[in-house]
């Protein structure tokens, strides 16, 4: 299922609740930006924002940072990552960077090499976290 949009208005649709999917045999190159949920079981080089949940599944590579509200970590970052609130890493997680975020779960076999800041946020990473909540808020009123 790539999409779970429910039809507001002929034309417009609920941002919060899409879902996007880049499949095991894609890659791209460049930024990734989203306002709905985002998985990954391809490649992405370079930095992914979203104002919702990132799922990086035990194929997927990423070579850039990660910035969104909730992720759940399978494969491999080579990267930064600054979660808002709930960072999970799986069993096949691999992390190289460093690591922000508000709560995590770690299972046994998950593997991250760099610095892990969890509760408040530092500075430099509040203003992400006002951007996602200010974006996240968008996106709600547009599909109320």
């Amino acid at each position: 299922m790539l999409s779970k949009t429910k039809k507001m208005n002929e034309g417009e649709e609920s941002l919060g609740s899409s879902i996007n999917l880049i499949g095991s045999k894609t890659e791209i190159c460049g930024d990734l930006t989203c306002k709905g949920d985002v998985r990954i079981d391809g490649f992405v080089k370079g930095s992914i924002h979203s104002v919702s949940k990132v799922v990086l599944g035990s194929t997927g590579r990423v070579e850039g940072s990660i910035s969104c509200v909730n992720a759940d970590i399978s494969g491999t970052l080579s990267g930064n990552i600054n979660i808002s609130e709930l960072l999970f890493l799986k069993s096949t997680a691999k992390i190289d960077g460093d690591i922000y975020t508000a709560k995590m779960v770690v299972e046994s076999g998950a593997v991250f090499t760099g610095k892990c800041h969890m509760g408040s946020m530092h500075k430099t990473d509040k203003k992400n976290e006002h951007t996602i909540s200010a974006e996240r808020k968008e996106a709600e009123r547009i599909s109320a």
